[in-house]
């Protein structure tokens, strides 16, 4: 898996967080940077912990399943995706708290995804440390600018981002099946 590989999955993961934070910024009277630093380095850190604690639970049996680990990303990241395009709808998350309760909460809900995509992770034997920063970086990047994107063009915009990321990450796991049968990646 390469940096473009990391940086589309990246992406591709940030969407729920990135909608959520849409929905955040729809909510505000106006944009407001504080909340908006809150919302993208809460999604940042959970983005990056969850595939870090999937790695470590990965790396325990990856020996077990090497031969068939192209599959397991292929049906990982193709199930992560399809979920995400079903579940692109209306913002249920409309209001513009910032607690810690709300907040964790939120992260966890929009990161169960990447700890599935840290055991591929495991499975692909990818450098986590790289991976993860990349990860959490983009994902505090998008969920800012979605709180600023949110509390200008709003609901459109949320739903587009999840169907995209869904596709983006479907996308990923067909290359990652295709290398590995046709290519011996």
């Amino acid at each position: 898996m390469n940096i473009l590989d990391i940086l589309f999955i990246g992406l591709g993961l940030s969407m729920d967080a990135f909608a959520v934070s849409v929905c955040k910024g729809l909510a505000m009277k106006k944009m407001n940077v504080k909340k908006a630093l809150i919302c993208g380095l809460y999604f940042g850190v959970f983005q990056a912990l969850m595939p870090l604690i999937g790695y470590l639970l990965g790396s325990g049996f990856k020996n077990v399943v090497s031969s068939i680990d192209h599959w397991i990303a292929f049906v990982l990241l193709g199930i992560i995706g399809i979920n995400m395009i079903k579940e692109a709808k209306s913002c249920d998350v409309v209001n513009d708290a910032m607690d810690v309760k709300t907040m964790v909460t939120l992260s966890v809900a929009t990161s169960i995804d990447a700890l599935a995509i840290g055991v591929t992770f495991a499975f692909l034997k990818v450098n986590i440390v790289p991976a993860i920063s990349i990860i959490g970086l983009i994902t505090f990047v998008c969920c800012f600018t979605g709180v600023k994107l949110g509390s200008i063009f709003g609901e459109k915009l949320k739903t587009k981002a999840e169907v995209m990321g869904g596709l983006v990450l479907i996308l990923i796991g067909t290359k990652i099946l295709i290398e590995h049968l046709f290519f011996g990646g």
